[in-house]
């Protein structure tokens, strides 16, 4: 068994800190993906892949110092379900006006016997 050599770190260096924002996003993919069969999910998702694009972009200007990078991925996925579903939602609820409209008698209905 060959044991790794980890290199040694510059004095200088500063110490990886874990990202706030990668929490943020993935809290805000969660919740976009929790209300997305109700329609406000499209905010907080929206939101959640802005701000991913944002902190990725941070954490890679970082060199390595920056964590969170396994938040981000998964706040992203959380939020792009999150508008699937509410993009899903939406469909069928459009479906169900339609079939509701198609049911529905058109014109004025006279009673028998009137001209």
């Amino acid at each position: 068994m060959t044991a790794q050599l980890v290199p040694a770190r510059h004095p200088l260096d500063p110490e990886p800190t874990a990202s706030t924002k990668a929490r943020a996003v993935f809290v805000l993919g969660l919740v976009g993906l929790l209300t997305g069969p109700l329609v406000g999910g499209v905010i907080p998702a929206t939101v959640a892949l802005l701000l991913a694009r944002q902190t990725a972009r941070e954490a890679y200007a970082a060199g390595g110092y920056l964590t969170g990078g396994k938040w981000i991925r998964r706040g992203r996925k959380l939020a792009w379900a999150g508008l699937v579903l509410a993009l899903t939602s939406l469909v069928v609820a459009m479906i169900a006006g339609l079939l509701h409209l198609a049911a529905a008698p058109v014109g004025t209905d006279f009673a028998p016997g009137t001209d």
